[in-house]
């Protein structure tokens, strides 16, 4: 249970970080599009922006996927 906690603090902390790194490096960007959704569409926003927070999304997507917050341990022991 320590390791998943462990894990999950160094994934919320790595991806802030990034956010904020993300953020800072945008700030002269000039090329802005839009993103159309199912329900309509967004406001211009630069493509790094876009391009940044998918991998930020995908980085923690896949780390929480490998988290396993079960507490109990697997049976495998011989009787």
């Amino acid at each position: 249970m320590l390791v998943s906690i462990k894990k999950l603090f160094f994934t919320i902390t790595l991806n802030s970080a990034l956010f904020l790194i993300l953020i800072i490096g945008i700030q002269n960007s000039t090329n802005k599009i839009k993103v159309k959704l199912l329900i309509g569409e967004t406001v211009n926003l630069p493509i790094s922006f876009i391009i940044g927070m998918s991998f930020i999304a995908g980085s923690i997507s896949g780390n929480l996927l490998t988290i396993n917050f079960n507490s109990k341990k697997s049976s495998l022991k011989s009787n």
